[in-house]
């Protein structure tokens, strides 16, 4: 074999392999976002951002990380309602829940999850002020045993309000 054919083949080979470890981080962030959503139903200024920290397997344990942008907090907020739907066969756990406010995370009144109704409410002990950016932790959580594509939707409760949840926008979430 010459010189310039073990070099040519070296150098292919190294090429390869380059592009897989140039892959892997990709790969990574493929939950970090929602990316594009093709037929997806939600509008591009109401799709949410968000990250699964575990990969989003089926039947595996992850951590949500829900995140709300300043500019959708238009005003304060006293409570977080996310549903889901009910085809949505994972496991939360309400005692790992954190709502993390520029940066910090705040203390909890009190979260519930009602399974009956599909729909996890969080209350902060002071009402989240006006434009500031959130991320939801959900923390132990159980995919679903089959994957598929979930909308959680947002909605939130403004301290003093008429008692109608606002709906801010919608996680559109895949489980592989």
């Amino acid at each position: 074999m010459s010189s310039k054919f073990r070099l040519q083949r070296s150098l292919s080979g190294l090429a390869i392999a380059g592009c897989l470890v140039a892959g892997i981080p990709a790969l990574s962030l493929a939950q970090g976002l929602p990316g594009l959503t093709l037929w997806g139903g939600v509008k591009g200024e109401d799709n949410l951002n968000f990250r699964l920290d575990y990969g989003g397997r089926a039947g595996a344990w992850d951590r949500y990380r829900l995140r709300i942008p300043a500019k959708k907090m238009k005003l304060a907020v006293a409570q977080f309602a996310i549903s889901y739907p009910d085809y949505y066969k994972g496991e939360f756990d309400p005692k790992d829940v954190e709502v993390i406010v520029q940066d910090k995370s705040v203390p909890l009144q009190e979260v519930n999850w009602n399974k009956e109704n599909n729909l996890i409410e969080i209350f902060p002990v002071d009402p989240v002020p006006a434009g500031s950016k959130v991320e939801i932790q959900l923390s132990n959580v159980r995919n679903p045993s089959f994957g598929g594509m979930f909308y959680f939707n947002c909605q939130v409760l403004s301290p003093g309000d008429v008692p109608l949840l606002r709906y801010l926008g919608t996680w559109v979430i895949t489980i592989s």
